[in-house]
């Protein structure tokens, strides 16, 4: 099994880890990314899911969000399910960027606490920040999660087979 390390031009011209040797490939052959570059990429997309237990099951919401230094930031209403679901639990997040045409793309999955904002200064500070909800309606409800546990594969695209 080959390894891969990250070439950095390549980065900047189309937001994609071109694989170098020297890095970690997984057993399906997907490229392992560091923490850096997993933060790197929850830092780009505006959309992910968020992963909770909804009546002792599991529930997953698509929810736009903001990454603030390392803090998974998410604006919902108070009275719904995803801010009562998620007062000081463990969820996930999950973030991915996929193009079917060249079969290349990435998947990100952050593991930590959630907690819900309280605290009038962090709420203030908040509310400044660019952060809107799509979906209609109010919402003035934070939830902030730090990850605890942060792990990406990326796929560099390959021919289709016939």
């Amino acid at each position: 099994m080959t390894s891969f390390r990250r070439d950095t031009a390549s980065i900047r011209s189309t937001g994609f880890i071109v694989p170098r040797p020297a890095e970690d490939v997984d057993s399906a052959g997907l490229r392992v990314l560091s923490s850096e570059d997993c933060l790197r990429l929850l830092g780009r997309a505006p959309i992910g899911r968020i992963v909770f237990t909804d009546r002792a099951l599991p529930a997953v919401q698509p929810v736009n969000y903001l990454l603030v230094g390392q803090d998974i930031v998410i604006r919902t209403a108070i009275g719904s399910r995803l801010a009562a679901a998620t007062r000081s639990a463990v969820v996930a997040f999950e973030v991915d960027e996929f193009d079917p045409l060249t079969r290349t793309g990435w998947s990100v999955t952050a593991v930590g606490r959630s907690r819900a904002v309280t605290e009038f200064d962090e709420l203030q500070r908040l509310n400044a920040l660019p952060l809107t909800s799509w979906a209609p309606g109010d919402h003035d409800h934070f939830i902030v999660m730090r990850p605890q546990q942060l792990t990406g594969r990326q796929i560099i695209g390959t021919a289709p087979t016939r």
